[in-house]
């Protein structure tokens, strides 16, 4: 028996039994096992730990005083995965670090908020960004990414499409006009909005994989919900994600333009590193945003 853990269980078993048959019977193993337990635990430690007769087993002195140490080591073990506590208990207890972007902040919290109450000792841990998380140095365990996933080193799974509008107030239009085609944005009044990674706007995407640069913003921003502010208040268009932008055009406070020249949406994922084993807790959590976000 390689496992010196259940040697030992198997020999405190024993020494408070009448015998070696008794104890297989406590234990459902057959009398061999208890008997082979016992040889190797005396030819480990070099000193017998029954007296054998035809009437049966008797503790040594060396085998009563291994007794009393080891019931208090296996009871300790065993603490660990019996405790009546229900946060021991839980095999979902532990922390599950979570990275998505910032349009994600109110949703992941409510769809995740039954699993907490539903598991105690499981916590959560949601960086929001929209830079592509270093998830070896940040230890994280599940991301949410806008965009296409290149790294093979992830399990993704798609989960919906997040479509693109090029946005701006009816005050605005009004004022300087919609644009006619994607060449006439040079000389509106737009916002950018910052990619903190570079430090420079992003571009827009259009159809036929065309791509703008704003060259001259007239309102700069590292935040979503900053550019969408301004662009409800008329201080230029703005290409704005769908989560953001529609609410507003259903109320007609935004109009889109250039819809013809929109992208193709862009993909979003729910991912995981592959690493082995996967926590209980991590699939848990990355089972239900896949759930959410679909």
């Amino acid at each position: 028996m390689s496992n010196r853990l259940e040697a030992l269980r198997v020999f405190c078993t024993a020494a408070d039994a009448a015998n070696f048959r008794e104890a297989a019977v406590r234990l459902s193993v057959s009398p061999q096992v208890v008997t082979r337990a016992v040889r190797e635990l005396e030819e480990d430690l070099g000193e017998p730990l029954f007296h054998r007769s035809t009437r049966g087993v008797q503790l040594t002195d060396f085998g009563r005083q291994l007794a009393e140490r080891a019931r208090v080591a296996v009871g300790g073990v065993d603490d660990l995965f019996h405790r009546t506590d229900r946060r021991a208990l839980s095999q979902h207890a532990g922390t599950v670090r979570i990275t998505a972007p910032h349009m994600y902040g109110r949703l992941i919290p409510q769809v995740l908020a039954p699993l907490v109450t539903a598991h105690p000792g499981l916590m959560l841990d949601l960086r929001l960004s929209e830079q592509h998380a270093d998830v070896v140095d940040q230890q994280i365990d599940i991301g949410v990414r806008v965009g296409p996933m290149r790294d093979a080193r992830f399990v993704a799974r798609a989960v919906g499409r997040m479509p693109l509008h090029v946005v701006g107030s009816p005050a605005l239009i009004e004022r300087v006009g919609a644009p006619a085609d994607i060449n006439a944005l040079a000389g509106l009044p737009l916002t950018a909005l910052i990619d903190r990674s570079s430090g420079r706007p992003w571009p827009w995407a259009f159809s036929k994989r065309r791509v703008f640069t704003v060259a001259s913003p007239a309102f700069v921003t590292d935040n979503i919900d900053a550019e969408c502010a301004a662009v409800l208040a008329g201080v230029g268009f703005g290409q704005l994600i769908a989560p953001l932008a529609q609410p507003w055009l259903q109320s007609g406070a935004l109009v889109a333009v250039l819809e013809a020249d929109e992208p193709e949406p862009w993909p979003i994922h729910v991912y995981r590193p592959q690493r082995a084993p996967v926590p209980a807790r991590v699939r848990l959590v990355y089972d239900a945003l896949v759930r959410a976000l679909r």
